[in-house]
């Protein structure tokens, strides 16, 4: 069974809604609709006061070819187009839509009916690639960043083959799992989507041996996809990391910044959004909705949801027994890379992938001692780093040597603060030498 080479840890698992079917989530009585949904420009609003929309409807579009148009995932009137706070905590334009009813554009399939590739032959790569940019599609793992740029890769390079990501090796998380086990048919075409509009012959579906249900699924689905691999991995985080996962699956290695996976040949996309593809081409629905884990050891109902876009967290919440009393700290995301949230009133987004309810027990940070020398960081690192000295550097302001000591390739997975004995804050000396790094790399490439 496969792997990557440098590194990883192992955290409790704790998918707690592994065994949870996806149920629809209610509809918000108010949807915000974030237009920083995505890496990249933020898109530009088509609508404004008092204009009816129905799910579906185009709320706001892409800026740009690093860009993604948002949609109304529900029907109503525009209740105005203001600044609000979001996820990150900064306060950003968005789309406030009052809903009535549930009314749906005429244009988008919702019949259940299975539609394979062969049902489609007038689909060739630039029609596909098209639909998906139109439909707002962005990487559903977390990442957001828009699919149809990974899809049109620079002059130069050629794809060899595709990486579906169903790896979900954060801990808590089991939304990819249970699409994978609902919805299995509709990933595999969505696959060969992908694989048809990059032009390769062949595909992967990385799986940790964690979800042998899903690898069983999978793999007894596959055999009507010749071209398409089930690739069981060993239970190792960051797994899903882009260059790990390659690593994994195949053998390269892609290099540092700025080499990309298509510098290997390789086209990397998760497994929500493999089924927001065969959703947006095969159904011509746009991403208004996805799978969202509710979760938490003292949350009475962990849940997988399907929410729509722009539904408040809190709902959610509420949906799944409420917030426990004993609640510390709330995560949007996995508690590996997810980031915590300073409201519950901010909205649901493309790349909410889950919403973690950490009890007051574990959620404060143990105060940190003195660094031991011990090197467990650098042994945890799946980039090969010395995380003890590149947040150092960052809290001494030595962009130079933390340029040079590779600080970009950090993928802020968190195992060298996971692993520390001394309970050290590595990653926050870091992410601040990464931001910094990176501003000055970007100002001299302007130059």
């Amino acid at each position: 069974m496969k792997t990557f080479s440098k590194g990883g840890v192992h955290p409790a698992e704790n998918k707690l809604s592994a065994a949870s079917a996806i149920r629809e989530a209610q509809l918000p009585k108010q949807a915000v609709f974030s237009l920083y949904q995505h890496i990249g420009a933020p898109a530009k609003p088509v609508v404004q006061k008092g204009d009816t929309v129905k799910v579906g409807t185009l709320l706001a579009e892409a800026n740009g070819f690093v860009s993604a148009p948002v949609y109304s995932s529900v029907s109503g009137k525009v209740n105005k187009v203001d600044n609000i706070l979001d996820a990150s905590g900064l306060r950003r334009q968005a789309v406030i839509v009052d809903v009535e009813g549930d009314e749906w554009e005429p244009s988008i399939d919702r019949t259940p009916t299975l539609v394979r590739m062969e049902d489609r032959p007038d689909l060739d790569a630039k029609t596909i690639v098209e639909k998906i940019t139109q439909a707002g599609i962005v990487g559903l793992g977390g990442a957001t960043f828009p699919a149809h740029v990974k899809l049109m890769p620079p002059p130069g390079s050629k794809a060899e083959f595709v990486i579906i990501n169903a790896v979900e090796c954060e801990p808590y998380l089991t939304a990819d799992h249970r699409l994978m086990l609902e919805h299995a048919d509709e990933i595999l075409v969505g696959v060969e989507l992908i694989m048809k509009a990059v032009d390769v012959q062949k595909g992967y579906i990385g799986i940790e041996n964690n979800k042998p249900d899903a690898i069983a699924m999978m793999t007894e689905r596959a055999k009507h996809y010749q071209h398409i691999e089930i690739v069981p991995l060993h239970v190792k985080y960051p797994q899903g990391g882009e260059k790990q996962l390659i690593e994994a699956i195949s053998g390269r290695k892609v290099a540092a910044p700025p080499a990309i996976p298509i510098s290997v040949g390789a086209v990397v996309q998760n497994v929500g959004t493999a089924y927001a593809i065969y959703q947006a081409v095969m159904k011509n629905k746009p991403l208004v909705d996805r799978v969202i884990t509710v979760t938490g050891k003292h949350l009475s109902n962990p849940s997988n949801l399907l929410a729509r876009l722009g539904t408040p967290f809190r709902q959610l919440i509420d949906e799944c027994g409420g917030l426990p009393e004993d609640t510390g700290k709330i995560i949007g995301g996995g508690p590996m890379m997810g980031k915590a949230l300073l409201s519950l009133d901010v909205p649901m987004t493309k790349g909410s992938s889950g919403l973690l309810l950490m009890p007051q027990s574990e959620s404060k940070r143990i105060e940190p001692e003195p660094c031991i020398r011990c090197a467990k960081c650098v042994s945890a690192c799946p980039m090969g780093l010395e995380p003890y000295l590149l947040s150092k550097l960052g809290v001494q302001s030595d962009w130079d040597r933390a340029e040079h000591e590779d600080v970009l390739s950090c993928i802020e997975c968190g195992s060298c603060q996971f692993t520390c004995p001394s309970h050290r804050p590595l990653l926050d000396g870091i992410r601040i030498a990464k931001v910094a790094v990176g501003g000055i790399v970007r100002s001299r490439q302007t130059k």
